[in-house]
């Protein structure tokens, strides 16, 4: 799993409930890579961006078509 210099950033300031909260989204992120809503639904070429969220936390992320990897670009946490 790749991440955005953001992604990198948000996750080191993430305190450690948020690392936890974290995980459950990405894992079920994985699990289900098309199964999350796109990020921006007016963007017709967009279609690969995708978000998770559990509670506070937010998860922007996008799914390589090819090897159904996904990179995290944003990681949200409000609290």
């Amino acid at each position: 799993m790749r991440q955005s210099p953001w992604a990198v950033k948000a996750l080191i300031e993430l305190p450690e409930r948020a690392k936890e909260v974290l995980c459950d989204v990405l894992g079920i992120a994985v699990r289900s890579l098309w199964g999350r809503p796109q990020w921006n639904t007016g963007d017709l070429e967009g279609e690969d961006v995708r978000a998770a969220a559990i509670g506070q936390l937010s998860v922007i992320y996008v799914v390589n078509q090819l090897t159904l990897h996904l990179s995290i670009l944003d990681i949200i946490w409000i609290g």
